[in-house]
């Protein structure tokens, strides 16, 4: 049965009138008289009674129309919820991000978002990138803020990589430090100085793909987040590696250095989603909001 088929036998039941449907649905009688004959001889049933005023239903005309009312709400039900997608006036939003991008840069994002979108529902994932990636390839995210060396690109195979900035390392150094009040500084002057980290193994592995091989940092204190991390600097037991999205997240007790151009590294920050997926309308508009956002941080 076609769809087309159905409107019309429930038109010409409303009106009891093949001309009558014919003049609502803007068809010729004999169009509406032939979908009638074709769903009558598709079910092997007669639909209506032809009177010598109008049409009436028969028993299996009553019980089929009960059917077509239903699959013709739930069609117009799907068209508006679909109308509402494409709209963004219903959904979800699934965000995945890694840490220091929750500092400032997704929390805006996501704020422009909600203030224009409200129907929509937004949640956030935080997490490492090779973590956030799995989540979306399981289905758990819609899109997800990742993090690459230049040297270690992440799977394009996999992944669709929207590309938002490339973020500097700064130098978090206490206020009274040697070097607190230079504007920069080189690797070779922070020789002597511990390095805190977030752990003994994951940390010196992004010390390694971000830094030149030949420098070997020295790490006596592990803090697992930003906030001891920088608390240990503050209190001059060492300095530390801080992503340009993370500065504003630093106390006033620090000072934040750049790594002179011969020594600095950056790192690429992406908007991944699945790779030969269609892009949901709201990540869509997710990318454009990111996009305005990252261009207006200092990185």
């Amino acid at each position: 049965m076609e769809i087309h088929s159905l409107e019309v036998f429930r038109t010409v039941a409303r009106h009891g009138s093949i001309t009558s449907a014919a003049r609502a649905l803007s068809y010729t009688q004999s169009a509406v008289s032939r979908q009638i004959a074709t769903l009558e001889a598709e079910l092997g049933g007669r639909l209506f009674d032809r009177l010598p005023r109008g049409v009436a239903l028969t028993e299996e005309g009553r019980c089929l129309l009960d059917h077509v009312e239903a699959v013709l709400d739930r069609l117009e039900t799907a068209r508006r919820d679909l109308a509402a997608l494409r709209g963004l006036g219903a959904g979800r939003l699934r965000v995945g991000a890694f840490p220091t991008a929750v500092a400032a840069l997704v929390p805006r994002a996501l704020a422009t978002f909600r203030a224009a979108h409200p129907e929509i529902a937004v949640s956030l994932i935080e997490g490492r990138t090779p973590g956030l990636l799995e989540r979306l390839a399981a289905g758990d995210a819609d899109v997800a803020v990742v993090s690459a060396a230049v040297d270690r690109p992440i799977d394009a195979d996999r992944f669709d990589l929207h590309h938002l900035l490339d973020e500097r390392l700064l130098v978090a150094v206490p206020r009274n430090h040697r070097l607190a009040r230079r504007r920069t500084v080189r690797l070779a002057e922070l020789a002597e100085d511990a390095f805190i980290t977030g752990s003994a193994t994951d940390e010196r592995a992004l010390l390694r793909a971000y830094l030149p091989p030949n420098f070997q940092p020295r790490v006596d204190i592990i803090a697992a987040d930003w906030t001891g991390k920088l608390g240990c600097v503050a209190a001059g037991l060492g300095v530390a590696l801080v992503p340009a999205l993370a500065a504003r997240a630093a106390p006033a007790d620090i000072v934040l250095l750049r790594l002179h151009r011969d020594d600095a590294s950056t790192r690429r920050i992406f908007a991944a989603t699945l790779a030969g997926r269609t892009r949901p309308p709201a990540v869509t508009r997710l990318l454009g909001i990111l996009d305005e956002v990252a261009a207006a941080i200092p990185t």
